[in-house]
C-alpha cells in the first residue's frame, strides 16, 4: 500500500496540474492565427470558449487530480465502483461527450503504442503487486485509458467548440509526450526497487538482432545530391521510449542515478546488438582512416600510433582518465586555437595528454595509448570538428565548446555509447548547447542569455563532472527549460518570414499585372503626354492597390481596368475632335478619377486639380501625340538581392536544370531538412518552413527561424547539382556531427 500511495503521490505531482498548462499555448496558438493575413480566420468563438475554460481552471485542475486519484481508488478494489468505471446506468449520449470520448479513445490507442514497452513492464509490476496486497489485478492507475478517462471527465459538462475541442486533446498529448516517459521510467524503477519484477521486460528469446546494412542509410542514385530520407519534424515531439525504460550504466558499473537513467530496466538485447554492431562498423572506419594517414604521412610523427613502433606499455583506462582529469580543470586556450583550424583537434589532444602523462610520472617514450583510447579521442575531435564545419557557430561559441572537449574525452574513454546511443545524457546535452549556441550572434537579450547560460553550464560541466552522467543531466534540463522559450520564439519568427515573404510575393505580382495592363493600353498607341503619365503612374498605382486589397471582388477589378480603356478611348475622342462624345465620358468618367487619384494618396483638392489638367490635355484637338516608353520590369528588392548573392552564382539562373532533380525538389514539404552552401563555401543547415501557393518557391530557414533563401525548385535543384544543396540534415546536431563525421571517414577511405 506505501508503495502504491508512492506511484500515487509522484503520478499527482507530475501530472496533476496538466489543464492548468493547456491554455497558454492554445491561447497564443489562437493569436497567431488571428494575426494571419487575410483576416478571414474568425477564431472568436474559440477564443471566447477558452476565456471561459480559463476562468475555471482552478476547478478543472482539482477535478483532474481528483479522477487520476479515483483511479487509484479503483486499483484497490476493481470490483466496485469506484472509479466511475461500474455500475453506471444505460443513458442517452450527448453530441459532445460522444466526440469526447471517440477522441479519447483515438488518443489512449496512439498513447498505448507510443508506451507499448514501459507500459508492459509497469503492468507485470502491478500485477505482482495486486497479488502482494490479495486484491484482483485493477485497470492500470496512471495508464493511457486511465488519464484520457479523467481528462475527458473534467470538460463533459464544459461548453467547447468542436476545433478547441481538437486543440485541447492535441496540447494534451503534447504535455503527455513530454511528461509521460518520465513517469513511467521513475515508476518502473520505483517498483523494481521495491522487488516487484525486478528484471521484469526482457526481450523474448530469439528477438530479432538488427543487421549493420539494415542500419546503413539508403542512398539516392542522383549522386550524392539526398543523403538520406529528408529529415522531417513531427508535429508533436515524440516520446522517449528507452530513456522511460530507463537502464544507463556506465563502464564502472555504477549508475547515473538520475532521471529516466535511473531506471535500471535492462536494455534489450537487440538494441544492445544494434549498438555494439554499429560501434564496431565505426571503429573499423577509424582504424582504416588511421592507417591511411599513416602510410600517406598525414600524420606528424609524434602522433601518430605509439603502437606502431618500439614496443611500449599500453596506459589502462584509468590512467588515461586520471590525465583527463588533471587536465579538466585547465584554460581551454589550446583547444579554442585547435577548432579554429580543422584536423587540429586531434593532435592538440593528444599534446595535452602527454603533457599530463609526464606531470603524472608516465614517460611518454615506454607507454602508448590502447587502440579503444586512441578510437576514443579520434572520434571526439572529428565530432567537435564536425559541428564547427557543419553548423553556424559563431566564435565567441568556441570558448565554451574548447571547454567540453576533455569532459566528452573523458566520457568517450569510459562509456563509448556516447556515439551510438541517443539518449545519452551527454550527447542530449552537446544537443541543447549546439542550439543555444548556433547562429546565435548576441543580437537580443534573449540571445546573449541563452550564450550566457551555454557558457555557464559549460564551466559546471569542467568542475562538477567526476564519471557522473546525472551532471550532464541536470545541465540538459536546466537548459532545455530556458530553450523551451526560444523554440516558441524561432516558431514565430518563420511565421513572420513566411507572412512576410507571401505579402511580397503578392505585391510582386500585382505590380506584373499592373504593368502588364499599363502595357496593353500604352503599347503601340499614340497618347497625349497626360494620359499617358496618369495611366503609368496613378493608374498603374490604383490598379496594384486593387488587386491586393480587393483582388477577389471581380467587379472591382474590372471597374479598375475599364478606367484605363476609358481614357484611352478619351484621348481618341480628344483626337477625333469630337468633342461633345469626349465631355460626356469626363463627365462619367470624373468620380472614379477622382477616386483613382485619392487612392495615391491625393487629397481631394489635389485630386480635383490633376482631373483639371488632364481635362485641360484633352480639351486641345491637335495636342501632340506620340507613342510612350514601356514600364521596365520590377525591381528585385535589395534584401531579396542580397540574399540571392549569397546563395546563387552569377549567371545561375541561366544554368539548365535536371528535371527529376526539379521534381524531386517539388515534392519538398514544410519541415524538410537540407544543408545549403553558401558562395564562401560556408555550409548550414536549413528547413523548408513554407511553400508559396502563388508561386510555388521554398522559404527556407535556418534553425533559428530567420530566413536564409527563396528560391524555385528549379533554382534549388541548379544548386543540388553543383553541389551547394544536399536534401537530408538530421534534427539535432550530434546526429548530424556523427553522421558527417561517417560520410568523412568514408569518404577518405
Amino acid at each position: 500500500m506505501r508503495v502504491l500511495e508512492e506511484i500515487k503521490r509522484q503520478t499527482l505531482e507530475q501530472l496533476g496540474g496538466l489543464p492548468g498548462s493547456l491554455y497558454l499555448p492554445i491561447e497564443e496558438a489562437l493569436k497567431a492565427e488571428s494575426l494571419k493575413g487575410d483576416g478571414r480566420n474568425h477564431q472568436y468563438e474559440d477564443q471566447a470558449a477558452l476565456w471561459v475554460l480559463r476562468q475555471q481552471q482552478a476547478s478543472h485542475v482539482m477535478a483532474f487530480r481528483q479522477q487520476v486519484a479515483l483511479g487509484f481508488d479503483a486499483f484497490r478494489a476493481p470490483g466496485s465502483a469506484v472509479g466511475g468505471l461500474g455500475g453506471t446506468p444505460l443513458q442517452l449520449v450527448g453530441d459532445q461527450q460522444l466526440a469526447f470520448d471517440l477522441d479519447g479513445e483515438r488518443l489512449t490507442e496512439a498513447l498505448d503504442h507510443r508506451y507499448l514497452r514501459p507500459l508492459e513492464m509497469i503492468q507485470g509490476r502491478l500485477k505482482m503487486l495486486s497479488q502482494a496486497m490479495g486484491a484482483p489485478i485493477g485497470i492500470n492507475p496512471l495508464g493511457p485509458y486511465r488519464l484520457v478517462r479523467a481528462f475527458t471527465a473534467v470538460y463533459n459538462d464544459a461548453t467547447v467548440t468542436e476545433s478547441l475541442r481538437l486543440r485541447l486533446f492535441r496540447q494534451y498529448e503534447q504535455e503527455l509526450a513530454r511528461l509521460l516517459g518520465d513517469l513511467y521510467g521513475r515508476v518502473n524503477n520505483l517498483l523494481a526497487t521495491a522487488g516487484y519484477g525486478v528484471g521484469f521486460g526482457a526481450p523474448a528469446p530469439g528477438a530479432p538482432v538488427r543487421a549493420a546494412d539494415d542500419r546503413a542509410r539508403e542512398r539516392n542514385t542522383l549522386d550524392e545530391v539526398f543523403d538520406t530520407v529528408p529529415h522531417r519534424e513531427p508535429h508533436a515531439p515524440l516520446p522517449d521510449y528507452s530513456a522511460a525504460m530507463g537502464g544507463y550504466s556506465d563502464s564502472h558499473g555504477g549508475s547515473a542515478g538520475y532521471g529516466n537513467y535511473g531506471a535500471q530496466a535492462p536494455v534489450s538485447q537487440a538494441d544492445v546488438a544494434a549498438m555494439a554492431s554499429e560501434l564496431a562498423e565505426l571503429r573499423s572506419q577509424l582504424h582504416a582512416w588511421r592507417e591511411g594517414l599513416v602510410k600517406t604521412g598525414g600524420l606528424p610523427p609524434a602522433h601518430m600510433p605509439q603502437r606502431s613502433m618500439a614496443p611500449r606499455r599500453e596506459l589502462r583506462v584509468d590512467e588515461v582518465v586520471g590525465m583527463v582529469s588533471l587536465l579538466q580543470p585547465e584554460p581551454p586556450d589550446a583547444f579554442a586555437r585547435a577548432l579554429a583550424v580543422s584536423g587540429r583537434l586531434g593532435e592538440t589532444i593528444r599534446d595535452q595528454l602527454y603533457d599530463g602523462a609526464r606531470r603524472l610520472g608516465f614517460n611518454p617514450d615506454q607507454t602508448c595509448f590502447s587502440a579503444e583510447e586512441d578510437d576514443a579521442i579520434d572520434l571526439v575531435a572529428l565530432l567537435f570538428d564536425s559541428l564547427f564545419r557543419n553548423h553556424a557557430l559563431q566564435d565567441r561559441a568556441r570558448r565554451v565548446y574548447a571547454r567540453l572537449v576533455m569532459p566528452y574525452v573523458k566520457v568517450a574513454l569510459t562509456d563509448n555509447e556516447v556515439f551510438v546511443k541517443r539518449e545519452h545524457p551527454a550527447r542530449r546535452l552537446l544537443d541543447a548547447i549546439t542550439e543555444a549556441c548556433e547562429g546565435n550572434d548576441g543580437e537580443t537579450q534573449q540571445d546573449r542569455d541563452l550564450l550566457e547560460r551555454a557558457s555557464s553550464i559549460s564551466q559546471r560541466i569542467v568542475s562538477d563532472y567526476n564519471e557522473d552522467l546525472a551532471v550532464f543531466e541536470l545541465a540538459h534540463a536546466e537548459l532545455d527549460a530556458l530553450l523551451a522559450q526560444h523554440r516558441r520564439r524561432i516558431e514565430l519568427q518563420e511565421q513572420r518570414a513566411a507572412k512576410a515573404t507571401y505579402g511580397r510575393e503578392r505585391l510582386n505580382a500585382a505590380r506584373n499585372q499592373a504593368d502588364h495592363a499599363v502595357r496593353e493600353r500604352v503599347g503601340d498607341s499614340e497618347l497625349t503626354p497626360a494620359v499617358a503619365e496618369f495611366l503609368a503612374t496613378p493608374w498603374r498605382h490604383h490598379v496594384v492597390q486593387v488587386l491586393l486589397r480587393e483582388n477577389e471582388d471581380p467587379k472591382r477589378r474590372a471597374q479598375a481596368l475599364a478606367l484605363g480603356d476609358a481614357l484611352v478611348m478619351a484621348d481618341r475622342l480628344a483626337a477625333e475632335n469630337r468633342g461633345r462624345e469626349l465631355a460626356d465620358q469626363l463627365l462619367a468618367l470624373q468620380p472614379v478619377i477622382v477616386q483613382c487619384l485619392a487612392s495615391s494618396g491625393l487629397d481631394d483638392n489635389a485630386a480635383q486639380q490633376a482631373m483639371a489638367e488632364l481635362v485641360r490635355a484633352l480639351a486641345t484637338p491637335d495636342h501632340a501625340r506620340r507613342q510612350h516608353p514601356q514600364p521596365s520590369a520590377a525591381e528585385v528588392e535589395e534584401d531579396v538581392a542580397e540574399e540571392r548573392k549569397l546563395y546563387l552564382s552569377a549567371g545561375m539562373e541561366q544554368v539548365a536544370h535536371d528535371p527529376l532533380l526539379a521534381q524531386r525538389m517539388r515534392e519538398l514539404e514544410p519541415g524538410d531538412w537540407l544543408r545549403l552552401t553558401n558562395t564562401q563555401g560556408e555550409t548550414l543547415a536549413v528547413k523548408v518552413a513554407w511553400v508559396s501557393p502563388l508561386t510555388s518557391r521554398l522559404l527556407l530557414v535556418n534553425r533559428r527561424g530567420v530566413r536564409a533563401l527563396v528560391a524555385s525548385a528549379e533554382e534549388l535543384a541548379v544548386l543540388a547539382a553543383s553541389g551547394r544543396l544536399v536534401v537530408g540534415a538530421e534534427r539535432t546536431a550530434f546526429d548530424e556531427a556523427m553522421r558527417q563525421v561517417r560520410r568523412h571517414l568514408d569518404r577518405v577511405i
